[in-house]
This record gives structure tokens, sequence and C-alpha cells, in this order.
């Protein structure tokens, strides 16, 4: 019984160090998440500050400001 229950202790230790040396990113997975962050920043702020966009959202704003007059 004392075998068993040792090899079982045994057997959830491992399992628990495995799962600890996969737990997070590695410097160059952030290094990627943050250069498609960026890339992904740049290309929101080409669409949104582009003449028709930019056109749109100010007509929202003053739609906005004007109340219901």
């Amino acid at each position: 019984m004392f075998k068993a229950v040792w090899a079982r202790m045994a057997a959830l230790v491992g399992r628990a160090r495995a799962a600890r040396r996969d737990a997070g990113m590695v410097t160059s997975e952030y290094a990627m998440g943050i250069v498609a962050a960026v890339a992904f920043a740049v290309v929101l702020y080409k669409v949104v500050t582009s003449g028709e966009v930019s056109a749109e959202l100010q007509g929202i704003v003053k739609r906005a400001l004007d109340g219901g007059a």
C-alpha cells in the first residue's frame, strides 16, 4: 500500500513540475505579440485618420453634441 501511495504522489509531483515549466510565454513570444499589437495599432490609426472615416467621426460627435436641437 505504501508503495502505491508513494508512486501516486511521485506522479502528481512530476505532472505539477511539468506544468510549471510550460506555464508562461518566452521572451520571443512576448516580442512577437508586441510587434503584432503595434502593427494592428498602426493600421487602426491609419484607418481612423483617413478622410472618410475622420469626417464620419466628426459628424457623429457633432450630432451627439447638438443633442436634440
